[in-house]
């Protein structure tokens, strides 16, 4: 048999810009936005080849000390592993009994992916402002959005700075609404001595490789404190799968009675039963052992992985600061920001220029690559048909995104030389705009 040779190297990415940000047009870049937010080691390499080892490659021993470390780590009492953040983030809302009819408030400026979880229930996602300064949703316009058919609260801490929980969880405890924390930016991040996903209901954390902990490129968690909810959110990441209930002494099927069971006849009747709740069916959202054991290397290195994110933007912080028409990440007091991006905001009115002008040359002739994060989910085509949510829905949200933000590369690899062409390409580049 002849032996062909795997290729290791490509050239375009089937997602598109979803899947990495390489344009190939032609500019010559000095720091471009990289598509992996973490640091691989030998660790990793190491992870890897011990679960391709074992016999178990799915839900093994390795997600099952994944599950119990990172637990430990962000002060939960359960978490459970899954193949991503959006199926995480599904699995919780059917475990939240969210349905067609209901409506779930929601900030406008995040993936689709924190909507469309809402989406795929039937139920309409409520879209509330934000906070100009955190770009976080604020809670006095959640408050104004509940209504009779309000079920929950979808949050997600932007960029790794966490929402003003307090006053959010006082909203939801007095309408009897749930909250979901969307962590996807937020390992590592604390408001008020918490950490991300130990407040709300429920947690759901994202390993994807852009994130501040990535395990092979996908990959997700979800935390919780609630016993009651654990059950159910087992069964809706494993496809309603539980144990047949062992208080049944007897077991007939199609007219055969089976002997009694035992603790020894782990066959009788089957190897395990399926069953709804309350309508709602589960999926296979399960995470493979070869991410497990990454995430596990991943977590021992994560505070190392946010102080690097926290130098590089307390350097461009100072950095930036000063130059006028340009507003540099706003941290709160309350918050310890883990930096999964680095915002910073152009003011077209001080700086003389437009948002779209100053990136443009920040870009082709600076040789920064700054990206934008996130088109308000509501103007997207699908839900515009669908709802048709009146213009100027969300106001410090449309102009967040439209005229002012943009994202500076921000990664745990970075060089202080990177930061400081940063730091001078911003500068550079607002001085042409202002000309």
């Amino acid at each position: 048999m002849s032996k062909k040779k795997l290729m290791f190297t490509g050239s375009d990415t089937e997602g598109g810009i979803t899947s990495g940000y390489q344009m190939n047009d032609g500019v010559k870049l000095k720091v471009p936005y990289s598509f992996f937010g973490s640091i691989y080691d030998k660790d990793e390499e190491r992870a890897v080849l011990a679960a391709m080892k074992q016999e178990s490659q799915t839900m093994g021993p390795q997600v099952a000390l994944f599950q119990k470390e990172f637990a430990r780590e962000f002060d939960v009492k359960h978490a459970l592993a899954t193949s991503n953040c959006t199926t995480g983030m599904h699995a919780a809302t059917q475990a939240l009994g969210i349905k067609a009819g209901d409506e779930v408030i929601v900030t406008p400026i995040t993936f689709i992916a924190t909507s469309l979880v809402i989406l795929k229930e039937g139920a309409k996602p409520v879209y509330a402002d934000i906070d100009p300064r955190t770009f976080n949703i604020d809670p006095r316009e959640i408050e104004k959005k509940i209504t009779k058919k309000t079920k929950a609260i979808y949050v997600v801490h932007y960029g790794g700075q966490m929402c003003d929980m307090d006053p959010i969880m006082r909203i939801a405890k007095k309408h009897k609404l749930y909250v979901l924390e969307d962590c996807a930016h937020a390992h590592g991040a604390l408001y008020k001595g918490r950490k991300a996903g130990s407040i709300g209901d429920v947690g759901v954390f994202s390993f994807h490789s852009l994130k501040n902990m990535v395990t092979l490129g996908e990959g997700g968690m979800i935390t919780t404190n609630d016993d009651k909810l654990i059950d159910k959110l087992q069964r809706m990441r494993v496809m309603s799968i539980t144990h047949w209930d062992p208080k049944q002494a007897k077991f007939v099927f199609a007219g055969i009675k089976l002997e009694k069971k035992s603790e020894k006849d782990y066959w009788i009747p089957s190897h395990f039963d399926v069953i709804d709740d309350d309508g709602k069916w589960g999926n296979n959202y399960r995470m493979c052992e070869a991410q497990a054991a990454v995430g596990r290397a991943q977590l021992m290195k994560l505070k190392m992985l946010v102080d690097k994110r926290r130098e590089n933007g307390h350097r461009l912080n100072n950095g930036i600061k000063g130059i006028k028409g340009i507003t540099p990440t706003y941290e709160d007091p309350n918050c310890y920001h883990a930096f999964h991006l680095y915002t910073l905001c152009v003011e077209p009115e001080v700086l003389g220029a437009s948002r779209d002008e100053f990136l443009r040359v920040l870009y082709q002739e600076e040789g920064i690559q700054g990206i934008l994060h996130y088109q308000p989910t509501y103007h997207f085509t699908g839900l515009k048909k669908k709802y048709r949510y009146p213009e100027k829905l969300c106001p410090n949200a449309e102009k967040f995104f439209y005229a002012r933000e943009l994202n500076l590369p921000m990664n745990p690899r970075l060089t202080k030389d990177d930061v400081d062409m940063m730091i001078e390409g911003v500068r550079n580049a607002a001085k042409k705009v202002r000309r």
